[in-house]
């Protein structure tokens, strides 16, 4: 039997000031071609990475997730805890944990190859908490196993459920954002997100700030202490990113997780803003329009709308927002594939909007609706069509 499956589709029209929020090797804004003319852009990997951020800030800093190579560096100062918070043995207790450190992590074939011996060979993506699981796996036995010959540590080690205790429990960051590594499938876990790079509505051309800087302390000239240039750009953007329900309560287990993780993630996903020059250009900005559209049967990003750049003449954020109500409505009549539910959050006045997306409502009661349709097919395995 098919699993049955529910995505929620996020899709964000955000204009952008003079900004270099996601810059190339040589420091010029991101760009890509489409439609025949130069587009600005900004990559879904940058856009994660404020998600993930943005997600953060609600979460208790022990149930958070980290990426990184320090994974050795992390577990050996949970082993030495109990040491620091005595004040005796510390030494002692700090080559020991190195060793159990080492131990431990063999079975995960990630500390290979890397050109650093603190480090790992990958970014490795885990939760805090089950750093704590693994140690929890020692029993306090951690003294009486670092004193073992490295044969017989081996083999007690090797005993231990480390690979799988790293494959359950997943904070949220995870089971959204998923996790590879490419020696030890048994640790992947599926990606429940996906982001699209960003594009902009409209041909956009780069532009360059001349600035100068002024050495306070030179009061002898009256050059400048430093001159300089950045490029930049300004934009409104489509953004698109897509939320596989089912994925998500598969890597998270719990059905009230899931709710509260999906709606979590859109607000995360809205607010969220990379953070390159941002003290330059403070371009940090709110949307003009947020729409959910709910799926079950596959996801459809509505980029196509602008195949044809915006030419704006009074404003391009209007006419992007009528263009995807445009876009939305032909891909219903022309593939039949309507989206079960549709909300929207938008401030342009225009009666083909509110057509098609039905009436605007205050984001907070947006994120609300959400969380009840999430709920809903959950309990039930299915989305009523009655008006949202």
């Amino acid at each position: 039997m098919t699993q049955p499956t529910l995505f929620v589709e996020v899709h964000i029209l955000q204009s952008l000031p003079p900004s270099n929020a996601n810059r190339d090797d040589s420091g010029t804004p991101k760009q890509a071609l489409y439609g025949g003319v130069r587009r600005a852009r900004v990559s879904s990997q940058a856009w994660k990475r404020a998600t993930r951020t943005e997600f953060a800030k609600n979460v208790e800093p022990a149930d958070r997730a980290t990426r990184t190579k320090r994974i050795a560096s992390l577990l050996a100062e949970r082993l030495t805890r109990p040491a620091t918070e005595g004040g005796t043995g510390l030494e002692a207790a700090q080559a020991g944990a190195d060793r159990l450190t080492a131990a431990l992590l063999e079975p995960l074939g990630i500390t290979k190859s890397s050109k650093k011996e603190e480090q790992s060979a990958y970014l490795l993506f885990f939760g805090k908490r089950q750093l704590d699981a693994i140690v929890k796996l020692l029993n306090g036995r951690a003294a009486e196993l670092a004193a073992l010959p490295d044969a017989d540590l081996k083999a007690e080690i090797g005993k231990l459920p480390v690979v799988a205790t790293l494959t359950t429990g997943h904070p949220a960051e995870v089971a959204l954002f998923g996790r590879m590594v490419a020696d030890l499938p048994a640790l992947n876990v599926d990606a429940a997100v996906q982001v699209a790079h960003a594009l902009s509505t409209h041909a956009v051309r780069t532009e360059f700030d001349y600035y100068t800087a002024v050495d306070d302390e030179n009061t002898e000239d009256h050059g400048a202490g430093m001159i300089g240039t950045v490029e930049f750009n300004s934009s409104t953007l489509y953004r698109y990113a897509v939320l596989g329900v089912h994925q998500l309560r598969d890597n998270l287990s719990s059905a009230e997780d899931t709710s509260e993780t999906a709606v979590r993630f859109v607000d995360a996903f809205t607010r969220s803003m990379p953070t390159g020059h941002q003290n330059s250009f403070a371009h940090r900005t709110l949307p003009h329009l947020v729409l959910l559209t709910v799926r079950t049967d596959q996801p459809v990003n509505l980029v196509s709308a602008y195949e044809e750049p915006i030419v704006g003449v009074t404003g391009l954020a209007t006419e992007s927002a009528v263009r995807l109500a445009g876009e939305l409505k032909s891909v219903a009549s022309t593939w039949g594939a309507e989206p079960v539910r549709t909300l929207a959050a938008y401030n342009a006045e225009a009666d083909k909007l509110t057509a098609v997306f039905g009436p605007s409502v205050a984001f907070p009661q947006l994120l609300d609706s959400l969380g009840e349709l999430v709920g809903q097919w959950l309990a039930n395995g299915e989305i009523t069509k009655a008006d949202a």
